[in-house]
């Protein structure tokens, strides 16, 4: 049987009916709808309710306040910081995500924040540095131009009996001041500074001297190197971006802890947790660069340890830390072993409910390396029975780092 012949026309726009189209269009890319032969469709409000909530996070709220048509909303926002509409979203949601988690815990490092910087502000700055400013960084920076220099700083906290870093996020008119044109810290912008220690975190506004362009480090001097400009490399971050994002991620996710009103970046790893008995034992980490060197190779490392007993506990399980016991291992396998009175000084009591907690630090000559042990108790009702507790182990290591062009071609 013959196949059966019909004459079609063409199938075209025009031809579709509306309800279809708006349809269709309603997957498509801001780009696509601003097409002319789609203009009089792409008018249709609804259809820009989802590029305003996917690229500018407009909530319905904020267009009734604002009184504006979602299209026009669009519109607006995009003339003010449309060229970084591929950064925009991620960055929006990290600082509001931060701000969320801290308006409560931690009201005056909010306070602190500096509004946005304008398109003008950032122009003036990379033309004084000669160098472009990378888009996410200026993004965010239309947001908040980073924070007054106050403690405790936004990028987090670390304390130990004798050293203490805070450190601020820099607006940028005083990153500028700190841009670094010398050797080994060539086309570097300081992002923070910490004024106890001096400490900075910087990004790579050019690739230079092995570093990679938008890249997010501590310096590291080499110690060794007669040669100032032997500067070895903490990476942080590949991209603005990922480092700030991050950074928000752990602290609004519980992961750095909140203590005193400042944010502590210590690192909790979920099974890291020995309990034995009624008695729990957990641990967390922290590498501090500043404290640490490439050339010579020392990894200096804090850990800050909770120590809880169950408040379902019976009151005669009342009792107290006498001694420790730890088994120290570098990457290298070599084993050292440490005993001692007490933890730092202190022979804490540990009752039903409570929790006691303390912070202390190792180093090693390898990159990485664990360490786990036990305490020694006496009960408080029954002196002369004693008992171990679990230290799980814990793992530290360093960020990835890179060596100094200068030492490599010296």
């Amino acid at each position: 049987m013959a196949a059966m012949e019909t004459d079609t026309a063409p199938l075209t726009l025009e031809s579709l009916p509306t309800d279809p189209l708006l349809l269709i269009l309603s997957f498509l890319d801001y780009r696509d709808l601003i097409n002319r032969r789609l203009s009089q469709l792409s008018s249709h409000d609804p259809l820009w309710r989802r590029h305003c909530k996917k690229y500018w996070l407009i909530s319905e709220e904020e267009k009734t306040q604002k009184n504006q048509c979602w299209k026009s909303l669009f519109i607006d926002t995009y003339s003010d910081v449309g060229r970084y509409i591929d950064h925009y979203a991620a960055i929006k949601k990290a600082w509001d995500d931060l701000k969320k988690y801290l308006e409560p815990r931690c009201p005056r490092m909010v306070l602190s924040l500096k509004e946005g910087a304008r398109e003008e502000d950032l122009d003036a700055v990379e033309a004084q540095i000669g160098c472009k400013l990378p888009d996410d960084y200026r993004c965010s920076y239309r947001i908040h131009n980073g924070q007054k220099l106050v403690v405790p700083g936004l990028l987090g906290s670390m304390a130990l009996s004798n050293h203490y870093r805070s450190e601020d996020l820099l607006d940028v008119d005083t990153a500028a001041g700190g841009f670094q044109q010398r050797q080994g810290l060539k086309y570097c912008l300081p992002l923070t500074f910490c004024i106890h220690t001096g400490l900075s975190q910087y990004i790579a506004v050019e690739a230079a001297e092995g570093r990679n362009k938008n890249e997010v480090f501590y310096q590291c001097p080499d110690q060794m190197a007669r040669n100032p400009a032997a500067i070895d490399m903490f990476i942080i971050g590949a991209t603005f971006t990922d480092w700030f994002t991050s950074y928000v991620k752990n602290v609004v996710s519980g992961g750095f802890p909140i203590i005193r009103d400042q944010i502590f970046r210590y690192v909790h790893d979920p099974e890291c947790v020995a309990t034995t008995g009624d008695i729990t034992v957990s641990v967390s980490t922290s590498f501090l660069p500043e404290l640490s060197s490439v050339h010579p190779p020392h990894y200096f490392f804090t850990y800050r340890i909770r120590i809880e007993m169950s408040k379902d506990a019976l009151p005669e399980k009342a009792c107290q830390l006498d001694s420790r016991y730890w088994r120290i291992t570098n990457a290298k396998g070599d084993v050292e072993e440490v005993q001692g009175p007490g933890v730092v000084g202190e022979f804490p009591i540990i009752s039903p409910g409570r929790v006691y907690e303390y912070t202390s630090c190792t180093t090693f000559s390898t990159t990485s390396g664990y360490m786990e042990g036990y305490y020694t108790f006496h009960f408080l009702y029954f002196k002369d029975k004693i008992f171990n507790v679990a230290i799980p182990r814990f793992h530290m290591a360093c960020p990835t780092f890179r060596v100094s062009i200068a030492r490599l071609v010296s």
